[in-house]
């Protein structure tokens, strides 16, 4: 009886010891983390560093981020330089060399789209400007099966034993989301041709992808509060434009935005930008939901 004992604890102490631990994946933002999660469901814990509420341009590299990076696998970026003010410094403090930019546990989203608004020369003249182009590339939901398809690409070469399984999950979401893509199109076409305006150059590739017309911002250059005049300036705009909304991220002011409502009657619309930016979106999907909803009254 002890040697069936003995046995059976050495088969389970073996067992244990070629266990591999569970992958741990960190994204800067959540929308990444979000749709990563589609991806891996049980197979791996994901987090993220920024919430979604704030301005993804600056978030405090606090030492608490530092902590989830110091034992991360692998580190899902969003790239184009929209962390570049805040995760060099957390990549220091937590000096893990499997998820430094050259190494297999890295991934930039940015270099699988194709970013708008490359600026040809650079300059503080220009205001916060990304010289890589814009990076909120996540926006144009027609981006999303691409982000999802080079996630599950690079979990196929850290764990090619479970490829399959992140394979047929990756299929699996991007089949719920193009149909989802349908009822999204059929909602915003009536919108194609309104004139809008932002407060920062954040919803381009959505105004893009469905036909809006930009016709101003409210900074005045990217990351440049607005001035009194650059206001007034707005106000001609709309009326001789006939513009008909603005488009209003959750972490800018809403002063001028109202203001531009009591000068103009223009209405202004707070549109979430990033899962967890407001309660309703809570996933990938429901963030697309929110943004469609709100900008349609449906």
């Amino acid at each position: 009886m002890m040697k069936v004992f003995n046995i059976l604890i050495l088969s389970v102490l073996i067992i244990l010891t070629n266990a591999k631990a569970q992958l741990k994946i960190v994204t800067t933002y959540p929308y990444i983390a979000s749709i990563t999660q589609e991806i891996v469901k049980d197979k791996a814990k994901v987090d993220f560093l920024a919430a979604g509420n704030l301005d993804p341009h600056f978030v405090v590299p606090k030492p608490s981020l530092a902590v989830k990076l110091r034992n991360a696998d692998l580190l899902i970026i969003n790239g184009a330089q929209l962390e570049i003010g805040w995760l060099p410094p957390l990549l220091d403090q937590a000096n893990n060399a499997k998820i430094r930019p050259s190494a297999s546990g890295f991934l930039d989203l940015s270099q699988y789209v194709r970013l708008i608004e490359k600026p040809e020369n650079v300059s503080r003249a220009m205001g916060d400007v990304h010289p890589e182009g814009n990076p909120h590339f996540h926006l144009d939901p027609y981006n999303i099966p691409i982000l999802s398809d080079a996630i599950t690409t690079k979990l196929c070469k850290l764990e090619p034993e479970n490829c399959s399984y992140y394979q047929e999950n990756n299929k699996l979401f991007k089949s719920k989301w193009n149909e989802k893509l349908k009822q999204w199109n059929s909602a915003l076409e009536k919108l194609k041709g309104t004139k809008v305006i932002e407060y920062h150059k954040l919803y381009d590739y959505f105004i893009n992808r469905y036909g809006l017309v930009l016709s101003g911002a409210i900074e005045p250059l990217p990351g440049i509060p607005p001035t009194g005049k650059h206001l007034e300036n707005l106000i001609e705009i709309i009326k001789t434009q006939n513009v008909k909304l603005i488009m209003q991220d959750v972490y800018h002011p809403l002063k001028p935005a109202q203001f531009l409502n009591q000068k103009t009657g223009i209405k202004y619309i707070v549109i979430p930008h990033d899962v967890g930016a407001v309660p309703e979106a809570k996933d990938i999907f429901s963030l697309f939901d929110e943004i469609v909803k709100r900008l349609t009254n449906e």
